[in-house]
Parts: structure tokens; C-alpha cells; sequence
């Protein structure tokens, strides 16, 4: 992928990408040299990685938009007229969405439709990927990965959203991108799912490891919600690698393809982390605390709101089709996780170098 010259000058349009995985993903993006256009909100979270980068006067478009208006965004996006979409943008927090349970379903299904709905006016040849969540799978405490033909749901909004945003996308693609009608048949759509995604420049609320930077950062004691709590922990950049595989089959095929023909990639892909990096949240804390010294201690506060025991998922999909595979065992995933916030807290190295090292180490690590 750090070889070839697919993504130099393609016009790539993310959605969210003001946020911690889509700033992750503009980055490597402009370092591939693809012109990347963008719409969002503004940043939630202060300080946020998107304006530490620096990086708006490099994009080629940076909209500051709800994709809540129709009107205005299929004005944007028949004005960018992109090669490659990557929809980040979402409401992608668990607690939030509890409180603002109506506002989540809306960003989360309505906002992805009107994005759907924009790209069918366009004429010119378009892969798509919607991003969503492991958690769209019906959670049922499984020991094993969930697999792509499992049973969606969710107990929270933010989860149950996100499984009707998948539901919303097979509808709209079986519907109007269905090659045998010939209809929309310039567009190829596919679905990817991941989380609990971490990395250097997350400063999102109620997440455990900004909130353990965030306390070794003052000196205090790190505060665990439920340390018995197995989690799937992956670097961004993993999931990330993944997606930049998938749109660039999706785009290739649909251009090589007969009508008559349907896209092979154009389905969900689950993109998650090694099976040994299913870990629980006292040991992400304690690995932590090998490179920074510090303490922690349980929430004494019993106020919680649900939340799943444990959830990973199976990526035999992604390796067989698209020879895809999580690189970073456990071990280096919280290194260079810990190793970014240190080197910007205590030796004021800029986000976008420590960015552009992760993403060279894991290219040259990858895919040489």
C-alpha cells in the first residue's frame, strides 16, 4: 500500500473527519497524496487532534457541515465530485447517546442515509465505505469473534443505531446500486466494522485511555469504571489499514466490472484486532503503567450504565478476500499509544510528526 500510486490525486471526501479516527485517516491520506476534502462538525473535545495536526490549509476542501442538512450536503458533494468516500461521521459515543438518545439515531441512521442519498446524484464513477461499529452485533457475551452473518442488534442507542445504520445501507444498496437493474451501478458500497480503537491524540470523553492520560498527565490516580471488562484493544491505524484496502478493491473492481456484474467487495468487513489483544481493562491500565508511572484505583460510584463484558470480532473475511491482517500485537499497540502522548505532553514534539512516524513504522512494518 506505501507502494503503489493508487490514492496519488484521487479526490477522497471523509465525513467526520475532524474526529480522532477520520484525523488519523486524513493524514495518511494526504501522505499518499490523495486530494482530500472533508465535512464535519467542529472538534468536540479540547485539546483535539484535528486542529493539533495543523492540517486544514492542506486539504482540499474543509466543510464545517451538519449531514443532517440535506440541501447543503448534496451541494457539497456534487461540488467535490469524489473518487473515494470514507462516512466517519457519527455521534459514536455509548454514554452520550443515553443521553441523547434521539439526536444519536438521527446523526447516526438519517445523517448516513442523507449521505447515501447525495452520492446517488452523482454521475462519476464512486466507492464507498460507511464505517461502523463492532457493536452492531447482537452481543451475546460469546468466548469467540463475531463473523459477518451474525445476528445485529443493541442494547444502548448508540449500538442499536449503528445495527440499523447497517440494516439502512444492505437496503439502499440492494435497492438502488443492484447491477442487474443497471441502476446506480457507478457506485460501490461496503460497510466496515471495528472499535475500540486507541491511539495518540484521542481526547474523547468516557474512554479509558484518554481518561488514564488525562490522570497520569496530573499526577492522580486513574479512575476504573470495570476493570474486569475484556475489550478487543487495537491501534487506529489498524482498522484504518484495512479501510484503505477495501476502497481501493471496491474502486478497481467497479471499474473493471461488467454491468451485469455485482462487486465482490461490496459488503461488510470486520476489521479487528489479534485474538491476544482481547484484554481486560486492568491489564490495558497496567501495561500502561509500564511506561508511565502512576496508580489506579475502582469507581466506587455503582451508577453505571449497561455495558457489554466482552465483544471481538472474527476478521477471517478480511484476511481471505483482502488479505488483511491486524500487524501490532498488544504490547506495541499501548508502546507507541503511551510513547505519542508522552513525546507531545513532555517534549513538545508536533501531532503531525508523531502522526507520520506511527504511520511510516506501521507501513514499513506491514508491507515491506
Amino acid at each position: 500500500m506505501n507502494k503503489n500510486s493508487f490514492w496519488e490525486n484521487k479526490k477522497v471526501l471523509i465525513t467526520g473527519h475532524t474526529g480522532f479516527k477520520g484525523s488519523w485517516l486524513s493524514v495518511w491520506l494526504i501522505k499518499k497524496g490523495a486530494k482530500v476534502s472533508g465535512i464535519s462538525l467542529e472538534p468536540k473535545t479540547k485539546p483535539s487532534l484535528f486542529k493539533e495536526l495543523e492540517i486544514a490549509g492542506k486539504l482540499q476542501n474543509n466543510y464545517i457541515q451538519d449531514i443532517r442538512e440535506k440541501t447543503k450536503l448534496q451541494e457539497i458533494i456534487e461540488n467535490i465530485k469524489p473518487d473515494i468516500v470514507f462516512h466517519l461521521a457519527a455521534q459514536p459515543l455509548v454514554r452520550e447517546s443515553y443521553k441523547d438518545p434521539l439526536g444519536t439515531w438521527d446523526v447516526n441512521v438519517m445523517g448516513s442515509l442523507n449521505v447515501l442519498y447525495s452520492l446517488s446524484k452523482l454521475s462519476n464513477l464512486c466507492a464507498v465505505l460507511m464505517i461502523t461499529t463492532d457493536k452492531v452485533y447482537k452481543n451475546k457475551e460469546w468466548e469467540f469473534g463475531y463473523r459477518e452473518i451474525d445476528e445485529l442488534g443493541g442494547h444502548d442507542p448508540y449500538s442499536a443505531s449503528k445495527a440499523a445504520c447497517e440494516i439502512a445501507i444492505e437496503s439502499w444498496r440492494s435497492s438502488f446500486c443492484n447491477a442487474s437493474d443497471h441502476s446506480l451501478s457507478n457506485l460501490a458500497i461496503a460497510t466496515a466494522r471495528a472499535g475500540n480503537v486507541i491511539g495518540g491524540g484521542d481526547w474523547a470523553k468516557d474512554r479509558i485511555l484518554p481518561d488514564t492520560i488525562k490522570s497520569l498527565y496530573k499526577n492522580e490516580a486513574i479512575i476504573v469504571r470495570n476493570p474486569e471488562a475484556k475489550r478487543p484493544w487495537q491501534h487506529v491505524l489498524e482498522p484504518i489499514s484495512g479501510y484503505l484496502f477495501l476502497a481501493e478493491k471496491l474502486y478497481v473492481t467497479q471499474q473493471n466490472i461488467k454491468f451485469e456484474k455485482n462487486n465482490p467487495f461490496s459488503s461488510s468487513f470486520n476489521f479487528g484486532s489479534n485474538l491476544e489483544s482481547n484484554k481486560k481493562v486492568s491489564d490495558l491500565v497496567n501495561q500502561i503503567l509500564l511506561y508511565w508511572q502512576g496508580s489506579w484505583k475502582i469507581d466506587t460510584n455503582k451508577n453505571y450504565l449497561h455495558e457489554a463484558k466482552q465483544l471481538h470480532l472474527n476478521t477471517d473475511k478480511a484476511f481471505q478476500i483482502l488479505d488483511w491482517y491486524p500487524l501490532w500485537d498488544f504490547e506495541t499497540t499501548i508502546k507507541r499509544t503511551v510513547f505519542w502522548y508522552k513525546n507531545f505532553y513532555k517534549k513538545g514534539i508536533k501531532a503531525f510528526d508523531l502522526c507520520i512516524d506511527d504511520i511510516t513504522y506501521f507501513e514499513n512494518n506491514k508491507f515491506i
